[in-house]
């Protein structure tokens, strides 16, 4: 199973994000957060968050490239919870049983977008506003055309930074 990790190549995230994801964290497209917005709310930060942000889903911030990397089962479930318990928290959903349908919807769409393509390609989101609401398109860069050797050992790290859950 594949899902998609937060990579920089600079420290442009940084500058461009109100809140920038962690390199390595797990990300989805994160859409939703943008679902009742309008051309007033796309200024500065927002804006680029808005067209341009995949969602961590450590931090909650945003990051412009992810990486297609290998995903374990229980590691994706853990993904599903803590997803929900955002939910619970910033969305006042009523309960992580009634939120954890939703977030594994999210996580289903991320898993399959990154299902045919081989660990280590770069993905891209671009977003925008339309009468039917967002509308996001997906971009697939191969490492060789990013010049992404240097980023390649990122799939292979193991997940025990030292950071707690």
């Amino acid at each position: 199973m594949h899902l998609a990790r937060a990579i920089h190549f600079d420290e442009s995230d940084r500058n461009v994000f109100h809140s920038p994801a962690r390199t390595g964290e797990w990300c989805i497209s994160g859409g939703f957060e943008f679902s009742n917005w309008g051309e007033g709310d796309l200024v500065g930060k927002a804006r680029q968050a808005f067209a341009n942000g995949w969602l961590g889903l450590e931090t909650y911030g945003r990051v412009t490239f992810v990486a297609v990397t290998q995903i374990e089962p229980s590691e994706y479930d853990a993904l599903c919870q803590s997803l929900a318990q955002h939910f619970v928290q910033v969305y006042n959903a009523p309960s992580v049983e009634a939120a954890l349908p939703v977030a594994q919807e999210e996580l289903a769409q991320m898993a399959e977008l990154c299902a045919d393509h081989s660990p280590n390609i770069v993905l891209t989101v671009a977003r925008s506003l339309t009468d039917a609401g967002v509308r996001e398109e997906f971009r697939f860069i191969e490492p060789s055309d990013a010049g992404l050797e240097q980023f390649a050992i990122h799939g292979s790290l193991d997940d025990d930074h030292g950071h707690s859950h």
